[in-house]
Formats: C-alpha cells, structure tokens, sequence
C-alpha cells in the first residue's frame, strides 16, 4: 500500500471508528459503502491485524483497533499540517536582497513579480544574509565570492555615468581631476577592483569618495565634488547630467540562493534586465 492509500484508509479507519457503522461511515465521507469496506479491510491485511469487530447491528473496535486509533489520529493530523505548513510557505513573502547600486525602479520592478520583501545591503552583508537563510535570494555584484550558493548567470544592468552641470564631458576622460563616488570597498572588493582597473584602462585614475547609496551620490556629484554611476533610467536631479557609458562600464549583477523556485527565479531574473 502506497503512503497515499495508507492515508486515505487511515481516514477510513478514523470515520468508521467515530460512526460505529460503514453505512454511516460511507455517508460522511461522500461515498458509497463498499469502497469504505474495502479499504478498511485492505488496511486490516496491509497491518496483520482486525480493526473492528463486525456485527449485524454495526462495528466495534477491537483491542488492536482501540489501540491503534489514536496514532491513526496523530497520523492523519500530521498531514494536515504539512499541507497547511506547505500553504503558508506557497503564501509566504520572498525575502529578497539588493546592493544600493540597483535603483528604486529595479526594487519596484522585483516586487510587481510576487509577493516580496525587500532588504538593502552590500554584497558581503547580502550574501551572508542568503547563506544564513535570513534572505531567500539577493542580487548581489559580480564578481563575488558566494560561497557555496548557487548562481544565475552574470546579468548586465545599463548604467550612465552622473556628473556636475555644466561640466563638459565628450569621454570618461573628460572626467580627469573628479573623484569617483561610490560604496566602500569594503561592500564588495572584487567589483570594487574591477571597475577601477576598468577607469584606468580608459585613462582614468580617479580618487574614490565613500557614498552608501544613490542620494549621497547624487550629493556628490550636484555639489561639484564627484562623478558617480547609476543604473537608474529615469533619475532626475538639480546640478547633475546623466551621460550615456560604454557597455564595458555597466553594472554587473547576478542572483544567489540556496533554495528557490525556478518560476520565482525566472520573474526576478526578468524584473532586473
């Protein structure tokens, strides 16, 4: 007997126990009596035991069957929970991480794909995060040690560069005697080292200023005081022009999780390109 007919004739088993008559057993269980007797007798050969003693009048427990009830109970309850505990989590809000690099519009962009929650972070604090089940996913930066986490692929996030109004800029090395503002290094020191080794190959040698997030970045930038990146499409703000950045210069992305479902997968994977 498989564990899905064990259940079926434990419920059985239960319902005739309770009626104390296999007509009335089969009544409540929405059936027609043979199907119920069947299965309890099924279940009596499957355990090597009788369950009831049969009379003309109706059905009795026997000592086996007394004894046996209340783990049938027991059992039958367990299932219902896991069905119940399989519901809420189907229910439950995806815990999902994003680095600050990613704009308010990619944060909107995930959470119209499910139900979500949202925590921001560096890459370091997001990883460990995952690792420790306190976050389902994240969207961390590339390169990244992630441990033994799994991966999506690298995904490629259109990027500008931001700088001062008024400051001519016909190529990155227009940008030459500005700092760079951006998240410590400390966030995220393999991206870090990448995308200065990428500035200088593009003649460019820039001082780093700290900035978390977007708004100090922008700080910096409207102030004079810095140049800055953003994967924001539609950021607007006074002192500050957008200006268009080769491909090579773009953010770089990708998914990590220990356990998640690939349709889930799928919609975050899209909300972010």
């Amino acid at each position: 007997m498989q564990l899905t007919g064990l259940l079926e004739a434990l419920q059985k088993f239960v319902v005739v126990a309770e009626e104390g008559h296999f007509g009335k057993a089969a009544e409540r269980l929405g059936m027609t009596q043979p199907p119920v007797s069947q299965g309890v007798q099924r279940l009596e050969r499957r355990l090597g035991v009788q369950l009831f003693s049969r009379g003309t009048r109706g059905v009795g427990l026997t000592p086996a069957g007394t004894e046996l009830l209340p783990q049938a109970y027991a059992l039958l309850g367990d299932a219902e929970r896991f069905v119940d505990e399989a519901g809420r989590l189907r229910s439950r809000a995806i815990r999902v991480g994003m680095i600050p690099q990613l704009s308010s519009w990619h944060v909107a962009a995930v959470a119209a794909t499910a139900t979500v929650t949202v925590t921001t972070a560096s890459t370091v604090e997001l990883v460990e995060a995952v690792a420790s089940g306190e976050l389902d996913c994240a969207a961390v930066h590339h390169p990244a040690l992630v441990n033994s986490l799994e991966c999506g692929p690298v995904l490629k996030i259109p990027s500008w560069a931001l700088v001062p109004s008024g400051h001519e800029v016909h190529a990155l090395t227009d940008l030459r005697g500005l700092p760079f503002a951006a998240a410590p290094r400390s966030h995220g020191t393999a991206a870090f080292d990448l995308f200065a080794d990428r500035l200088r190959a593009a003649g460019l040698d820039p001082g780093f200023v700290p900035a978390s997030d977007e708004r100090q970045i922008l700080a910096a930038v409207a102030a004079g005081r810095a140049f800055g990146m953003t994967c924001d499409p539609h950021v607007r703000a006074p002192g500050v022009d957008r200006i268009a950045v080769d491909e090579e210069f773009w953010l770089r992305v990708r998914l990590v999780w220990r356990v998640l479902a690939a349709d889930v997968l799928g919609a975050i994977t899209g909300a972010l390109t």
